[in-house]
């Protein structure tokens, strides 16, 4: 098996991957891509048989270059998600000073993660955009010929060991709590079997934009009694204001309760781009409320066949 994830080595996608056994087997090769559209990329065109890819962080919300590329192109399917606590370090080559930093290179949602301390730590420091973490702390590592625009990484303890560099601080994250969600991704095809606590995950697009639309598919879940954990909106660009919703539900495709969610929402939504059903990292079993359990769906079925029934 071939597993694709978002690199180089050292980065939290790295750490997530590692918790997959079958991606920590001896014959499992590890492909470090520079962003997250070249490791899906390399998914769809079969040269990795999954990838793995941050889909939200418990700080910054969604990641929406990977919400993006799974609402878009030939589809994909989640089988599988990891959570992976967040701890950020200051890291440099040897004999740079906290005094000496003026740019501080990192990813995007790392610095979102660590303004409070860069505020009152290094005010004056300008931020440097990465593809990675893992990456910021590679521009300065020792194999490194060529300098950097930037005097120090934030990024994970590890990648800053694997690029031998030096912390000059450590568990600099705003947010102590903080945690990242991450996906494995493979081809359609023959998904997980239901667990009892599972996600699924789906793009609802509308015919059009009107008052109470929102509303309309959300209540597909609600009288249903299917819980949501995630709900996103993103510009599908086709206009201003068009939108698509990223949403993540407790269950799976094969209770009841989903699968008739789903078919409500495939009559009233121009199109539902199902991202499949996976067990949840956390292991916590959804609560399913009386009426909604899959007896309820199953006999009430059989009740309406007995009534058209002659």
């Amino acid at each position: 098996m071939r597993y694709a994830y978002l690199g180089p080595a050292g980065t939290f996608t790295e750490q997530a991957l590692l918790q997959r056994p079958e991606a920590s087997a001896p014959d499992a090769e590890r492909v470090p891509h520079g962003s997250v559209d070249s490791a899906l990329a390399a998914l769809r065109a079969g040269e990795v048989d999954a990838a793995v890819v941050p889909i939200e962080n418990s700080v910054e919300g969604g990641v929406s270059a990977t919400l993006d590329a799974l609402a878009t192109g030939d589809p994909l399917v989640v089988v599988g998600e990891m959570l992976v606590p967040i701890t950020f370090v200051l890291a440099a080559p040897a004999g740079v000073t906290l005094a000496d930093v003026r740019a501080v290179g990192t990813h995007s949602h790392a610095w979102a993660q660590v303004r409070g301390w860069m505020s009152t730590r290094l005010p004056e420091a300008a931020y440097v955009p990465t593809l990675s973490t893992a990456a910021a702390a590679a521009g300065l590592g020792t194999a490194v010929e060529e300098q950097t625009p930037y005097d120090a990484a934030v990024c994970a303890p590890v990648a800053a060991t694997v690029h031998g560099l030096e912390l000059l601080a450590s568990d600099i994250g705003d947010n102590r709590a903080a945690v990242t969600r991450f996906v494995l991704v493979s081809r359609p095809g023959g998904g997980p079997a239901p667990t009892g606590a599972d996600k699924s995950t789906m793009v609802l697009y509308q015919h059009e934009d009107h008052p109470g639309g929102l509303l309309g598919l959300l209540e597909q879940f609600a009288v249903r009694g299917i819980n949501l954990t995630r709900l996103e909106s993103r510009p599908t660009g086709e206009g201003m204001g068009r939108y698509c919703f990223s949403i993540d539900i407790e269950g799976h495709v094969d209770d009841e309760r989903v699968g008739e969610a789903l078919m409500g929402l495939r009559r009233v939504c121009a199109d539902v781009r199902f991202l499949g059903s996976y067990p949840r990292a956390d292991r916590l079993a959804a609560t399913v409320a009386a009426g909604t359990q899959d007896t309820d769906f199953q006999q009430a079925r059989s009740w309406l066949r007995s009534l058209r029934t002659p």
